[in-house]
């Protein structure tokens, strides 16, 4: 790991690197809750093969970086995609390829809009702009996270334990469900975070919709990444950012869920190198 705590603007972000830089950048976004651990080494690695200079780093309040009171966030959702641009700056990098997963999609987008100049291309992985007309999340999903107040953040046990029953929810019916390794990123996350608690802060925070009520504007080739079993953000999110996304194509993941299954590491891999080599 390469790890940096990067200081800008009075705001702490820890990120992390793979590959040459000087390669093309691809800057990689996770979703709520979750740290840039989510983005497996192994992935990272293996697309840095591909010829980029891959960054991954904690959004606030995961994480090495500026954290929170619970249930206190002093901040937006606009001031994230601020915080993609620091990380850019950060790395003396003018232009970048984006890539997002769930909300780090939503942060995607919202970037291709408030920041057009410093990206070349975008990857939506499971997300959505939230249009209303839109399938909500499953019933099993909100039955879930209705429970995160009794979890104790503080109990490594407890936190492993939640970050377990959160990916047995997400997955999809194409893949096995692999505990161990579910699990041992979960104890990586709650050994390398500031205020374990704070994840819980993602869930308060607002803005971002004059943004995404504009996905149509977008104006860089977007690729579109969505299983067909995705419980949180079903299906029809992903087909519908494709039809408002011009210059834009959908990879469907048969029977993935909301997850970024080792399985389907090799074509969606493939598929990013391809769709990131053309705006170099």
């Amino acid at each position: 790991m390469n790890e940096r705590l990067l200081t800008i603007d009075g705001i702490e972000l820890c990120a992390d690197s793979f590959g040459k830089q000087g390669n093309p950048a691809i800057l990689l976004i996770m979703g709520a809750q979750s740290s840039m651990i989510w983005w497996e080494e192994e992935f990272c690695r293996r697309l840095a093969d591909e010829g980029r200079f891959v960054i991954r780093y904690d959004n606030r309040d995961v994480g090495r970086s500026t954290s929170y009171e619970p249930g206190q966030p002093d901040y937006h959702f606009e001031d994230m995609t601020d915080d993609a641009v620091r990380v850019l700056d950060a790395y003396q990098i003018d232009r970048a390829h984006i890539a997002g997963m769930s909300m780090g999609g939503m942060l995607t987008q919202m970037i291709a809009l408030r920041h057009p100049e410093r990206v070349l291309t975008i990857t939506l992985l499971a997300t959505s702009n939230f249009a209303p007309h839109l399938p909500p999340m499953e019933e099993k999903v909100m039955d879930f996270f209705s429970k995160m107040g009794a979890v104790d953040w503080t109990s490594e046990q407890a936190v492993v334990q939640y970050a377990v029953d959160r990916s047995r929810v997400l997955v999809g019916s194409k893949h096995s469900f692999d505990e161990a390794k579910v699990a041992g990123l979960a104890k990586q996350e709650f050994t390398r975070s500031a205020r374990m608690a704070s994840v819980t802060n993602h869930a308060l925070l607002s803005g971002g919709e004059s943004y995404l009520s504009r996905t149509s504007e977008i104006n860089v080739p977007a690729l579109i990444i969505h299983g067909t079993e995705d419980p949180i953000i079903p299906y029809e999110h992903g087909k519908h950012l494709a039809d408002e996304i011009p210059n834009s194509a959908l990879l469907t993941l048969e029977g993935a869920g909301h997850e970024l299954h080792e399985d389907d590491w090799d074509v969606v891999i493939e598929a990013v190198s391809k769709h990131t080599s053309a705006s170099n």
